[in-house]
């Protein structure tokens, strides 16, 4: 029926076909060398024993009960509410102005 004649001459069979491998092979073997970078990530990327110890579940509780501690002991009955600069204004003379302000008041 076909003979090897006519698929050598065949532009599709010529070109095509190896054009379709190499985009189908390129993927794939492309997949296996980013799966290798990924891994050589992993690997390196491990943590240090003190680094380990404050990133564990279990201990991050006490850390986050000592801040709770901090927290209550900071008294925020006596704040005072300073805005910010805006972009166009200077910062520190803002500030003293709103200081100068507040202290006024009381």
């Amino acid at each position: 029926m076909f003979n090897f004649k006519t698929l050598q001459k065949n532009k599709t069979v010529r070109y095509g076909v190896p054009m379709l491998l190499l985009v189908v092979g390129g993927s794939f073997g492309l997949r296996e060398f980013t799966q290798l970078r990924y891994d050589a990530q992993k690997i390196r990327r491990r943590l240090d024993p003190s680094l380990e110890a404050k990133v564990n579940a279990e201990k991050q509780s006490v850390m986050l009960e000592e801040e709770y501690e901090k927290m209550q002991k900071v008294n925020l009955d006596e704040w005072k509410n300073i805005r910010g600069p805006r972009p166009w204004e200077d910062s520190k003379e803002y500030q003293e102005q709103q200081r100068s302000r507040l202290s006024k008041k009381d």
